[in-house]
């Protein structure tokens, strides 16, 4: 018999879907990442109506979002490392949360709340990820003026080697480079090189699985294993609490509020085993469904 699926813009990062799949006259939503109604970059997600069994994401289950603004706190960190001659290093996604973060800096520019500071993606996914945020203007909310501005305001970084050279330069700046949980990538050479001095800050503008480096430096750590050997961090530690491309539970709720009728059964994935329960908890209490935590490499039969 025939499967048939259909994707739908679900905010979050460019081209993210969520997915509704049809076979034996049975549906199944996929939630994937669900982004937040109101991002300054990215679309609103489109709202599902109906599904026979639904599988939704917990990623901020047990959390919700603080109404700061996000830019507040960047021209913050940015101006208070930039006086005291610092380098700001910025692990992030490549997809998503470095376009983000350029547009903020750009906005913050343009409106003369920070000094003009040179701003680099230093990150071949990140700049690939970028043009294609160029390409497809009908997919986010930036306009064409907007997005040519916010690419000619950063300095883009593609071969290792120059990577290497930004942590010679002691002039203030701001590297913004992948991972966005310090598990890889170049991020890993800047915090080594510059980690060590209280002049610079790192600053987290996501997520951080526990366990990653960037969970214990969060957690006040003051050495870090890097390329096999420890490294001191005495850099400011900072996060961004509110930049997070991932809806919180009251904004999934808000999502899953336009469903016509219950799913037969809503399987909770995708979020730390303490974010999943109290997904579930909102969800049962909140729109009395029946839903489900499963196990890993549970089957069910639909």
């Amino acid at each position: 018999s025939s499967i048939r699926f259909r994707f739908e813009r679900n905010g979050h990062i460019l081209g993210a879907s969520w997915v509704l799949l049809t076979a034996e006259k049975r549906t199944v939503l996929f939630s994937g990442d669900i982004g937040r109604p109101h991002d300054p970059v990215m679309k609103a997600p489109v709202l599902p109506t109906e599904a026979d069994y639904l599988l939704v994401e917990s990623t901020y289950g047990n959390r919700q979002h603080e109404e700061t603004d996000p830019l507040d706190q960047l021209e913050e960190v940015i101006k208070r490392t930039a006086a005291r001659g610092g380098t700001v290093i910025v692990p992030a996604f490549a997809v998503g949360r470095a376009q983000s973060l350029l547009y903020g800096i750009h906005t913050l520019k343009s409106a003369d709340r920070l000094p003009d500071i040179p701003v680099f993606l230093d990150s071949p996914m990140a700049i690939g990820a970028t043009d294609i945020l160029e390409k497809y203007l009908n997919e986010h909310r930036l306009n064409r003026d907007v997005c040519d501005a916010v690419t000619k305001s950063v300095t883009y970084v593609h071969a290792a080697e120059a990577s290497k050279t930004l942590d010679q330069n002691h002039y203030p700046k701001v590297i913004i480079a992948a991972s966005g949980m310090a598990t890889g990538g170049r991020v890993l050479h800047h915090i080594k090189h510059l980690g060590p001095d209280r002049k610079n800050t790192i600053l987290f503008t996501g997520f951080q699985a526990g366990g990653t480096r960037g969970d214990r430096l969060l957690k006040g750590e003051k050495e870090i294993k890097i390329h096999g050997e420890m490294v001191p961090i005495h850099a400011e530690i900072a996060s961004l609490d509110n930049m997070s491309a991932h809806a919180d539970y009251e904004e999934i709720l808000e999502w899953l509020g336009h469903m016509r009728k219950p799913p037969i059964k809503t399987f909770i994935t995708h979020g730390e085993e303490s974010a999943a329960q109290a997904m579930k908890g909102h969800i049962e209490e909140r729109l009395g469904w029946s839903c489900v935590v499963p196990d890993y490499q549970q089957t069910v039969e639909l």
